[in-house]
């Protein structure tokens, strides 16, 4: 059986912490901000840890 590769796509955008909680960007960031009032860009800062449903997931597709 061969070795199993992490999936780089969630390895660009998935980052794991000291203890191993896998922490991600939150979404609408990227473009389109005049339209984006500041208040909402600002809630919009920051990483925040993935929820409890995803995180088995992501670790398979991480190698962890």
């Amino acid at each position: 059986m061969p070795k199993q590769k992490t999936h780089k796509g969630t390895s660009k955008r998935i980052k794991v912490t000291g203890s191993g909680k896998l922490m991600r960007e939150k979404t609408g960031r990227r473009h389109k901000l005049e339209r984006k009032s500041s208040t909402l860009t600002r809630r919009l800062e920051g990483a925040e840890v993935v929820s409890k449903n995803d995180a088995p997931r992501l670790k398979r597709l991480l190698g962890l």
